[in-house]
């Protein structure tokens, strides 16, 4: 699930998305992959080639603008949002102004010859990328020559800055993810500062750690939610710090509430795919339903955990119908309701994410990832960097290489940063689901000896989505609750990907559309859909109570005799690395 922390992606622009697969394939073959063109370079430069009159008109317009430069008469300027050039000297200084304007004329101009050249949207998109990289990395701002700032800080500190920042370099460059560090290591430590809310662990697998918690009300929901954490990046984001914890908010509305905390895979585990993370869901609900004595349990699942999640839901579904149709008892857990956090269950793509993936790339990657028993998820969070340069490399470059200070502390970073590792397996199986969009069409995908059909899921289901999410476009989400069966209630958060999760009820800065009704196109619905203010989370938790039955005096205690308390959260698991 890791995402661009900064959640700074453009509203209603899903061509800046990353699919699920672009990111599994791209993180087991390295961002450099995405850096090499191949043909695509070839045929842009045919293409140019074959239209000599369109790059000498983009040539003599940069020429043109550049003698403007030149002579002081240029009114190219940054773009109101651009904060790389926000220092006075950027405009006082001429020569500094003039280097700016040459700087983002020729860009301009670089850009300009990808839209214009004759390619097919794959090609463009992949040149679309490698330029527009190319370009951020070649701004006067990331040169410790040339950036105003990187000057005041070495004149302000004594050369200290400069020292400062190359010790910071060698120590990122020491160990992957090769990028500029986001957070300081040392900022938060998980289960003083992070996953803090109380419970204990009170089941421990090969696969997982089952936590509960503590209550926070004298009274309790009779049904249980079990939530199902993405298999990227560790669980704590629903767990974030106090007053940022949907856990903690959950529990104080009279919730019992589980978590699964995924171990932390290597090589040893490389064979374990769907059907042994399903296996996993279906053993928790067990216990959390014999914890509780209570016959059904609620899914709350996030992201890469929402497809394995609604796996586990149509796993169900059909056996309790097999189960009925011989006339015998159903001994597998009952799902009162399915939870989808920023997943999308419906890949298909319609964008140009699609151009930086195909049959041979998925290959490669799986191929790789297969080679080593899993897939590193620092590889991961190299690729999500790369995803937002902008933001995400010379920002941090700036701050921590030129001006030599320590990244801010942030808790979203630093969990973006607690990578985790994936089997090879699972990163097979949600390759070959999203290239084959599989989750789409009933029995295009058999998980346990079952052909998935989503919408045989016959019961209550919330959808939430981020309007300006990059990883998982909203209207990808939108798609999903249409494949489920039941009554669906969607939900498009005015965030981004993790913001859409973190977003505590207090948040008067967020709101959200919301609907029962998903038969219209998602533009249509977006038209439509009621406006609310401040966060979705009260929403759910009346929503969840609703579904949740009668008030129950809360256990006095965690676990049970079967299922005795092993450790306090947050366990063993989510501090391995």
């Amino acid at each position: 699930m890791s995402a661009d922390p900064a959640d700074t992606a453009s509203p209603g622009a899903p061509e800046s998305a990353a699919a699920l697969d672009l990111l599994l394939t791209q993180a087991a073959l390295g961002p450099l992959q995405r850096f090499f063109p191949g043909r695509s370079a070839l045929r842009f430069a045919a293409a140019l080639a074959s239209h000599p009159g369109l790059v000498a008109g983009q040539a003599s317009s940069l020429a043109a603008e550049l003698a403007r430069v030149a002579g002081g008469d240029s009114a190219i300027a940054p773009a109101a949002k651009d904060r790389r050039f926000t220092d006075p000297a950027w405009t006082g200084n001429p020569v500094l102004h003039r280097v700016m304007q040459a700087y983002l004329a020729t860009g301009a101009a670089a850009r300009d010859l990808v839209e214009a050249a004759p390619l097919d949207w794959r090609d463009a998109e992949r040149m679309r990328f490698v330029v527009s990289n190319l370009v951020d990395a070649l701004a006067p701002s990331n040169s410790l020559l040339l950036s105003p700032e990187a000057w005041k800080a070495a004149i302000d500190s004594g050369g200290g800055s400069v020292l400062a920042g190359a010790r910071h370099l060698a120590s990122d460059l020491a160990a992957p993810p090769r990028v500029p560090s986001m957070v300081p290591p040392d900022a938060f430590t998980v289960g003083t500062d992070l996953a803090a809310s109380p419970g204990s662990v009170v089941l421990r697998t090969p696969v997982y750690e089952l936590i509960q918690y503590q209550p926070a009300t004298e009274t309790v929901r009779e049904l249980p939610l079990l939530i199902v954490p993405p298999t990227i990046n560790k669980y704590y984001i629903l767990d974030l710090a106090p007053g940022r914890s949907m856990i903690e908010y959950l529990t104080a509305q009279g919730q019992q509430v589980f978590v699964m905390s995924w171990r932390n895979p290597d090589e040893r585990h490389a064979a374990w795919g769907f059907g042994k993370y399903t296996e996993a869901i279906i053993e928790a609900m067990q216990a959390v339903a014999g914890i509780c004595s209570a016959d059904a349990v609620h899914l709350l699942a996030a992201c890469s955990g929402g497809i394995l999640a609604s796996l586990t839901a149509a796993v169900l579904a059909d056996r309790s119908r097999a189960a009925a149709a011989a006339g015998a008892a159903d001994d597998n857990p009952r799902l009162a309701s399915l939870t989808l956090l920023v997943t999308m269950l419906d890949q298909a793509r319609t964008d140009a994410v699609g151009a930086l993936v195909d049959e041979s790339t998925a290959q490669a990657a799986i191929a790789a990832s297969a080679r080593k028993g899993y897939l590193d998820g620092r590889r991961l969070a190299e690729i999500f960097a790369w995803l937002r340069p902008g933001d995400l490399i010379w920002n941090y470059w700036v701050n921590n290489y030129l001006l030599g200070r320590e990244p801010a502390r942030f808790d979203i970073l630093f969990w973006n940063a607690d990578t985790t590792r994936m089997t090879a397996g699972l990163h097979r199986d949600f390759v070959h689901t999203a290239l084959d969009n599989a989750l789409a069409s009933p029995g295009g995908l058999t998980v346990l000896g079952t052909e998935i059909d989503l919408s045989r899921v016959d019961l209550d289901s919330y959808v939430v989505a981020g309007v300006a999410d990059h990883i998982c476009p909203w209207q990808s989400c939108y798609r999903s609750a249409q494949l489920l069966g039941g009554k669906p209630r969607f939900v498009l958060s005015s965030s981004g990907h993790i913001a859409a999760l973190v977003n505590p009820a207090d948040n008067k800065k967020s709101g959200y559309q919301v609907s029962d009704d998903v038969t219209a196109d998602a533009e249509s619905w977006q038209r439509t859909a009621p406006a609310e203010r401040g966060s979705w989370w009260p929403d759910y938790a009346s929503w969840l109570g609703a579904r949740s039955g009668g008030q129950i005096p809360a256990p006095p205690e965690l676990g049970d005799k079967r299922y005795p308390v092993i450790e306090p959260a947050p366990g063993s698991y989510v501090r391995a690395t």
